[in-house]
This record gives structure tokens, sequence and C-alpha cells, in this order.
């Protein structure tokens, strides 16, 4: 099954509350001179049709990249399933592509290493070699119904939602670095003295 990169809207989930880092808004917190966020888009753009911004608060400030920015329909913070639901219903691609906020080392060929285990609209989920990375996802359009129901019931968990559908997982354990978020303040600024002068992730 082929897709292109045109059939795929990336969904930056940037709607959590950032609780360890003190309710700091993550995609707006400063890594390396720039937002957090700034470094997804830059990494993102090239291998995706579309973008969409997910975000509960600061929406002003995210609308400065020049992506629609759109915020969850269930309120309170319900996670990412809740921001995976509100991309579905806005893009109108066949895929949305999800992705956290605050990864800012994504690999080039992200979206190529997806696309490669698609077969029949199934999911596909980044995996480190260790452990699936949920959120690193390629999800089909057409469950928009089946998440709905899902959230309806009141369920949250991604690994539940995504057991009811057919799945397959996308390599990465040649960079399981990629992956690499920050929760904490202590972490932002160990990996930001670890990278300053490393070349950059292909």
């Amino acid at each position: 099954m082929t897709i292109n990169k045109n059939q795929i809207t990336a969904v930056i989930l940037a709607g959590g509350k950032g609780s360890r880092l003190g309710g700091q808004d993550k995609g707006l917190v400063d890594y390396q001179n720039k937002p957090l966020i700034e470094h997804v888009l830059e990494k993102i753009e090239p291998q995706v049709g579309q973008i969409i911004i997910n975000a509960n608060r600061n929406q002003d400030e995210y609308a400065k990249f020049k992506h629609p920015v759109i915020s969850d329909e269930l309120s309170d913070f319900q996670g990412p399933l809740a921001g995976f639901l509100t991309g579905m219903k806005t893009c109108n691609t066949d895929y949305i592509l999800t992705l956290p906020c605050d990864g800012p080392d994504l690999p080039d060929d992200l979206v190529s290493r997806l696309i490669s285990e698609v077969q029949n609209n199934n999911i596909v989920v980044a995996h480190d070699g260790k452990r699936l990375q949920p959120v690193h996802a390629l999800i089909p359009t057409s469950l928009i119904e089946s998440l709905e129901d899902f959230l309806a019931n009141g369920d949250r968990k991604i690994d539940l939602w995504y057991a009811q559908h057919s799945m397959a997982t996308a390599d990465f354990s040649d960079k399981p670095e990629v992956f690499f978020n920050v929760n904490t303040e202590e972490q932002r600024q160990q990996h930001q003295q670890q990278q300053q002068g490393k070349p950059q992730n292909g």
C-alpha cells in the first residue's frame, strides 16, 4: 500500500499540563534558543502535507508558527487521545501522524519508516527496540468513530484503543535516542548540554 506525504497531517500534541515542568507549556519551553515545538516543526514539515498544532492554552503563541491551532473538544486535559480525535476531526487527509511537542530530535525518516509498515489501513506505531512509542504513530482517519466511542466510554489509555485495531510497529532500534522528550527542567538542561556541538540527526 503506497502512501505519500500529502495524505498525512501531522498533529503536534501540545495540549498537556506540563506538570513535571512546573506547569509550563512544554511546547513553548526554550531549548537551544528556540521553543521546543519549533524544533519539532522544522523536522516534520518536509515529511508531511499538512500540520495542525493541538494546544489547550497559549493558542495565540502557537498561532505564530503559521499552522492551524486547535483545542481539545473534551475539557480538563483528557490526554493524547483527545488530541488525536481533534486532529482527525479537523484534518482532510487519510492519515494523521501524531507527535509530542517536546521531542526535539525527530529523525528525517520518521514518516517513511512508518509508511513502510502500512497495510490495509492499520495503525503503525514507532518502537525504539525496547518499548513502544505510542504518541509517535500513523493513524488512519477512518478510525474516527472508533475513537469517539472509546473516549465516550470514559477510556483514555492509548494502548487499549490500539489493541482494538490492527497495529504494526516501525523499527527504530538503531536510533532510540530520537524519542527523547523533555519532561523536567533537569532533563532539558542536561540534554541541551549533550546536544551542543553534535551533528543533526538523520
